[in-house]
């Protein structure tokens, strides 16, 4: 009994650091924009998350003001193509599930978030319900013009786009190349951490290069030679920031793995951070 409850211990202790860390402190708290803000009396609930097999296995429950929506997209040269049914389905769909308790339970926002995420297709008519698209692996992402015009229709009617897990010089060509065929006209460039999306409920101060649970636990952050992180942006005519680039960093694999007693907690707390700024500017914008 003594060593049963030791482990379950173990596995919590993360879960309750990360609760404490992304509950804002009095000097954290803003609303910029519109942006969602702490409430004093939001409690942090220290647990386990609890969707953690399947969307499907969560009830839909009424629909928030923010559902959690990640893009299916073909990726016929990806590692991941034949066996898993491409590299959309990489940390899916344990991330997407601990994500929305972050959001729900720890961060203390009064963001009305549903409870299930949706995986949808950029073709889909129902693209345009969801204001904020996740996209994990878009290195080996391949969009057709059908889809690059859907998606251009989406950001000119106010999507916000978050691209994820895409490291070296080759992912980034590739990358650029997509968004070239959805914004012809922009470039990404890096995003100073002073932009209002590193503190738009939370104040973030660096940029941390968050790696995969097999790299964090050999001491390793980088691979496919992406050394350095960053944090790139595209902004439209009008200066709103319409889509974010966790270059060279794999943030969905820290959502998917916080509650792993392996895996360093100082990585799944940078990645929530991101991932909580980044939906309420994008909710907020």
């Amino acid at each position: 009994m003594k060593r049963t409850l030791k482990l379950a211990w173990r596995g919590a202790l993360p879960l309750t650091l990360v609760a404490l860390v992304l509950m804002p402190a009095a000097g954290q708290r803003r609303r910029r924009g519109g942006g969602a803000t702490a409430t004093p009396e939001s409690s942090v609930a220290a647990e386990r998350p609890r969707n953690t097999e399947s969307p499907t296995d969560a009830p839909a429950g009424p629909a928030g003001e923010f559902t959690f929506a990640r893009a299916i997209y073909t990726s016929p040269f990806s590692p991941y193509w034949t066996r898993y049914g491409g590299s959309w389905t990489v940390d899916y769909p344990e991330a997407d599930n601990h994500f929305i308790t972050g959001m729900r339970e720890w961060a203390g926002t009064n963001l009305n978030i549903t409870q299930r995420p949706e995986a949808i297709e950029l073709l889909d008519e129902r693209l345009f319900n969801y204001p904020f698209i996740y996209f994990v692996e878009p290195g080996f992402m391949e969009l057709s013009p059908e889809e690059a015009a859907r998606l251009r229709e989406y950001i000119m009617r106010g999507g916000f786009l978050f691209l994820d897990d895409f490291w070296g010089e080759s992912e980034w060509q590739n990358v650029q190349a997509q968004m070239k065929k959805v914004l012809p006209d922009y470039e990404p460039k890096e995003l100073p951490l002073t932009h209002p999306i590193f503190h738009s409920y939370l104040d973030i101060e660096e940029v941390v290069q968050v790696p995969n649970i097999y790299n964090a636990q050999r001491g390793i952050t980088s691979e496919k030679g992406g050394i350095t992180p960053y944090y790139m942006g595209i902004e439209d005519k009008q200066g709103r920031l319409v889509a974010i680039f966790a270059r060279n960093s794999d943030l969905g694999d820290a959502w998917e793995h916080i509650n792993n007693p392996l895996y360093p907690v100082k990585y799944g707390l940078a990645a929530y951070k991101v991932g909580i700024n980044v939906v309420i500017y994008a909710m907020s914008h």
